[in-house]
């Protein structure tokens, strides 16, 4: 991805991280840590893949309102090691490690 600018319509993205999304190449192996809260209840995840693309998915509402009501998230897509396509949405709980062996 270029030196575009990164952003999310919901949280800030630390600025190590959005250093780290702009560095990354096609083909980087990477180590995805994603905590999802669910009520009062915490779920963590790791998984290990190949990068493949960072763009955005913008949200709204179903209606023609204003742009600044569209929720916009970048989303990292991957290819795990066992070969499936996936994307994630990149949040403040996201931990994105280039893993060099």
């Amino acid at each position: 991805m270029s030196a575009s600018p990164i952003f999310s319509s919901t949280r800030k993205i630390s600025d190590e991280k959005l250093e780290l999304l702009r560095s990354l190449k096609a083909g980087d192996q990477l180590k995805i840590t994603q905590t999802v809260r669910v009520g009062s209840r915490l779920w963590t995840t790791t998984v290990k893949g190949t990068y493949r693309d960072l763009n955005y998915l913008a949200t709204g509402v179903t209606t023609d309102r204003v742009p600044e009501d569209d929720i916009i998230v970048p989303v990292l897509h991957f290819l795990k090691e066992n070969k499936e396509l996936s994307s994630i949405a990149i949040d403040d709980r996201t931990i994105v490690e280039r893993v060099t062996e």
